[in-house]
């Protein structure tokens, strides 16, 4: 097992390759330490639909809070983003590239004073952020905010998301007035249960919301206003179950393979970033070079989000790039998912099990998506979508195969099973796909930017 002090290029020396270590690395799939349910998940996903969804993201996220007279140039010289309009009061996507151009990871920016940011999200973006900053020669202090399986003690800050159609009439109720109009990705102020409450406009699944948050010791009076406000207009606590699926919806890929395992000035960050923070890869995509794991924004569909106003790590290899592949929602055969299912009550070795509502089995998960026999794509994160009534992965897949209505197939499982504590003895299938737009909802695609 790794231990916490071993880096990840001691990890990869020991295991031979990057390849052999993520493969059976120990890393488990995103954990979410909050209850898998409330009720049942599939009420609960429906709950952003119908009515009104509370999720509770205080504990599953780390946080980066940035401040200094350096913090702004820190984050422009690593992000891909455009910082020409990021005013206070303001968030952002920050998409982080290697030298090469490949994704690094995302998260969160969130613009809370001058010189002072919030980066939120999983650790990859926010550890390449940690690494610059110490070694970079940058005017910054860094706190770092870990998630609750590594903290010790409550967390900073309390983080509650309101999402659905119900959402703006609850914190209507909670604030006693009209809801400010505010634009999609801008931070409003509110006071609620007599604190002073941040609030940051935007959308899950194509349904408006807020998410809010603020010192962690006033937590559960918002919570318990939250509720108060939300009764008889479908407020529903959704536990991680629920939350984890709730991506497959708004087409968000949370966690692509990190491009930091190869690369211009990678050596030097891998003796830095211990191996318990690298993850693990699952899924049948099999390749040898680490690179063929990688995926560029354009395999993402961040293409929008690249801004070439600026210097940042990554640019001349970006300015060359152009898109070979697009990110697209592949909708699972019914009938191949129902028969790998049934293969668990037959004679023989049984498909890799199928978990309800999210199937992953590592923190990568990276399959191969075949068209005529061949690769042409990685679908990544795969799970049930209640409001839709599919089995759904979200998948980077080539150009010529993205056209909604067009069949694959997605090889489900491992060959050979590798160590990993989730990877059972299991046989690889083939399940057929149809390709569809992502996001796959229309509520998603037609408004999940819309302001109020």
């Amino acid at each position: 097992m790794t231990t916490p002090s071993l880096s990840l290029a001691d990890a990869i020396a020991d295991a031979g390759s990057p390849v052999e270590y993520l493969r059976n690395a120990p890393s488990r799939p995103t954990v979410f330490p909050v209850a898998p349910e409330f009720s049942n998940w599939r009420s609960e996903q429906q709950s952003w639909r119908t009515g009104c969804a509370l999720l509770d993201q205080s504990h599953h996220m780390t946080d980066l809070f940035i401040t200094g007279p350096d913090a702004l140039r820190l984050l422009q010289d690593l992000a891909v983003n455009s910082f020409a309009r990021f005013a206070v009061d303001n968030a952002k996507q920050f998409i982080a590239v290697n030298h090469e151009g490949f994704v690094i990871g995302d998260a969160i920016l969130f613009h809370l004073a001058e010189n002072s940011f919030d980066l939120v999200g999983h650790p990859f973006a926010i550890d390449w952020v940690r690494f610059n900053a110490e070694t970079g020669g940058y005017d910054v202090e860094l706190e770092l905010d870990g998630n609750s399986i590594v903290r010790q003690g409550p967390p900073k800050l309390y983080r509650y998301e309101l999402q659905g159609p119900n959402a703006l009439a609850i914190l209507e109720r909670l604030i006693g007035g009209e809801v400010p109009a505010t634009k999609f990705f801008h931070m409003t102020t509110f006071t609620i249960a007599g604190h002073t409450v941040r609030a940051l406009r935007h959308g899950m699944a194509g349904q408006p919301g807020f998410e809010l948050f603020g010192p962690w010791a006033e937590g559960d009076d918002i919570r318990a206003a939250i509720l108060s406000a939300g009764e008889g207009l479908g407020i529903t606590q959704v536990g991680s179950m629920a939350y984890s699926s709730a991506n497959l919806e708004s087409a968000w890929v949370p966690s692509p393979v990190p491009a930091i395992f190869s690369g211009e000035g990678m050596d030097a960050y891998r003796a830095w970033l211990p191996a318990a923070r690298a993850g693990s890869i699952a899924g049948s995509v099999d390749s040898p070079d680490i690179e063929d794991y990688y995926v560029t924004p354009w395999d993402l569909g961040y293409e929008r989000s690249v801004n070439f106003d600026h210097a940042f790590i990554g640019k001349a290899a970006l300015e060359k790039m152009a898109g070979t592949r697009a990110k697209v929602t592949l909708v699972w055969d019914e009938e191949d998912v129902a028969a790998a299912m049934k293969s668990l009550f037959q004679d023989g070795l049984p498909a890799k099990y199928i978990a309800l509502p999210k199937a992953r089995y590592g923190f990568f998960q990276v399959d191969k998506v075949l068209a005529d026999g061949r690769q042409v794509g990685i679908s990544h994160d795969c799970g049930y979508i209640v409001n839709e009534q599919t089995f759904a992965s979200l998948a980077s897949i080539e150009l010529a195969y993205a056209e909604p209505g067009t069949r694959v197939a997605v090889v489900w499982g491992e060959n050979p099973n590798t160590r990993k504590p989730a990877v059972e003895p299991h046989r690889q299938v083939e399940i057929r796909a149809t390709v569809a737009p992502a996001p796959f909802s229309a509520e998603a695609r037609e408004n999940y930017r819309s302001s109020r």
